[in-house]
């Protein structure tokens, strides 16, 4: 924490070149708009991604000068386009890779499947630690693994969902209607019952009931292959850029911001 207000105090310079300390301001009011007479400080994070993203427009900016390319340096992402053409090769997923990821993920794939749940929702909130909430819904679940008849009781009195007037119940769903980690959580397996763990979303802890499920129909390999392989392309992509940057950052003069090691588990 130090030493991210430290550099959230220093000026930002690449390899010499220093950033504008309004350039910092305007970055951080985008990503954490602060309420307009609330005396709030800049939040750190915002601050440290603000410093964290005008590096890497201004190390693209200093390579694409260097490869003598001819960009707008106001657009990020046409400049990046521009370097990364040049200097970041990137295979295109073969339809054998797509194909192992097809039989992989058959979930993925799977047209029409509905899920008839109840949940009983620990939410997360400002006010209590996660710890604690995560503890407390586990004791419940345990609990309610004991005594499954249980279920309604509890959601009716410790769930933080609107379907606690109702035992839980969700109805049914579908992948769709869901947020995705939830979705991953409740489909493509065969459970029914109470499951014997917590799914984590967004929201909070989650004790599932699987009342009911109706199977779905598997989309054929052929009429998704082109869109799995853009997908594993356009993966591949993302890491190579990323690695490309951050090699770019370890031969750069940094002052004000600081990346992780080249060789270290962000570019894994």
């Amino acid at each position: 924490m130090q030493t991210v207000m430290a550099e959230a105090r220093a000026p930002l310079r690449v390899n010499g070149v220093e950033i504008e300390a309004s350039a910092i301001e305007e970055a951080v009011a985008e990503l954490a708009p602060e309420t307009p007479g609330s005396g709030n400080e800049p939040d750190a994070d915002a601050e440290q991604t603000a410093r964290y993203a005008l590096a890497i427009r201004e190390l693209l900016r200093q390579r694409a000068v260097e490869l003598g390319l001819t960009v707008d340096a106001g657009r990020l992402d046409a400049l990046a386009d521009a370097v990364f053409a040049r200097e970041v090769a990137t295979p295109v997923a073969t339809a054998q890779e797509a194909r192992r990821y097809y039989d992989q993920h058959p979930e993925r794939f799977t047209s029409g499947e509905l899920v008839h749940a109840s949940h009983i929702l620990f939410a997360v909130t400002g006010r209590a630690p996660l710890a604690l909430m995560r503890a407390k819904a586990e004791e419940t679940l345990n609990g309610i693994l004991q005594n499954p008849d249980q279920f309604e009781g509890m959601a009716r009195e410790c769930s933080n969902c609107p379907s606690a007037q109702v035992g839980g119940s969700l109805g049914q769903l579908d992948r769709e209607s869901v947020v995705p980690e939830f979705a991953q959580g409740i489909f493509g397996t065969s459970e029914t019952g109470v499951l014997p763990r917590l799914i984590k979303t967004r929201f909070g802890f989650h004790l599932v009931r699987i009342d009911h499920r109706v199977p779905g129909t598997l989309i054929p390999f052929e009429a998704v292959h082109d869109d799995i392989a853009t997908m594993l392309t356009e993966q591949v992509r993302l890491r190579a850029t990323r690695q490309y940057v951050l090699l770019l950052a370890a031969q750069a003069d940094l002052e004000g911001v600081t990346f992780a090691p080249a060789d270290g588990p962000l570019v894994q």
